[in-house]
C-alpha cells in the first residue's frame, strides 16, 4: 500500500467546484466563538460540496487569519452569507421549503442513525454555541432535531466534530444509501 501523492488526489480548482452540483445541505452556524470551529466547518462543507454556510450572530466572517488556519483556502470555494438573527435565517429557509434540523439534545429529538433522507429535499442544519448549544427559541421554530448518540461521560462534543459526524451521515444517505 503505498501513500498517495497530493497531485494523484484528482482536487476540483475553485472554479470547477463553484461549477459541481452540490449537496443540498446548508450549514447554519449561530454565535460560534472559536474561529478554529467556524474554518473547520468550511473545510467539512468543502470536503463534501455543501451548498452553503450561513453564518449568524457573533460567528466570525472570513476572511479571517485565525479561520484560514483550519479552512485551508475553503473559504474561497464554499459559499457563505452572514445574518444577525438566526430566528429569521430559519424562518426564511423554511418559506424556501428547506427542512431545517436542530443539532441538538432535546426530547423527541431524532438519532442520527435513524434519521431518514427524504429524496429532493433540502436540508438546513442548525449547529449552535460551543457552551450553550443552539438556543431554545431555534430550536422551538426547527422543524425537527437530530441527536448524535453519546455514550460516554460527556454529553457533548465539539461544534466542528459535531458538523463532520452529521454532514458525513447525511451525504453518504443522499449519495449511497439506497445503491447497495
Amino acid at each position: 500500500m503505498r501513500k498517495l501523492e497530493n497531485s494523484e488526489l484528482d482536487r476540483k480548482s475553485i472554479e470547477d467546484f463553484k461549477k459541481s452540483e452540490k449537496t443540498p445541505l446548508i450549514l447554519v452556524l449561530d454565535d460560534i466563538r472559536s474561529l478554529h470551529n467556524i474554518g473547520s466547518v468550511f473545510r467539512t462543507a468543502d470536503a463534501f460540496l455543501i451548498e452553503k454556510i450561513i453564518l449568524c450572530g457573533i460567528t466570525a466572517t472570513p476572511p479571517n487569519k485565525e479561520i484560514h488556519k483550519t479552512a485551508l483556502g475553503a473559504t474561497e470555494t464554499v459559499a457563505w452569507e452572514h445574518h444577525e438573527n438566526v430566528l429569521e435565517v430559519i424562518e426564511n429557509l423554511k418559506k424556501e421549503n428547506i427542512l431545517t434540523m436542530a443539532i441538538e439534545q432535546v426530547e423527541s429529538s431524532i438519532f442520527l442513525q435513524d434519521f431518514k433522507i427524504e429524496k429532493n429535499q433540502k436540508y438546513a442544519l442548525v449547529f449552535g454555541n460551543e457552551v450553550f448549544g443552539v438556543a431554545q427559541e431555534a430550536v422551538a421554530i426547527c422543524d425537527g432535531c437530530i441527536e448524535i448518540p453519546q455514550l460516554g461521560t460527556k454529553h457533548s462534543l465539539n461544534i466542528a466534530v459535531s458538523a463532520g459526524i452529521v454532514v458525513w451521515d447525511l451525504f453518504q444517505k443522499i449519495n449511497w444509501a439506497n445503491n447497495n
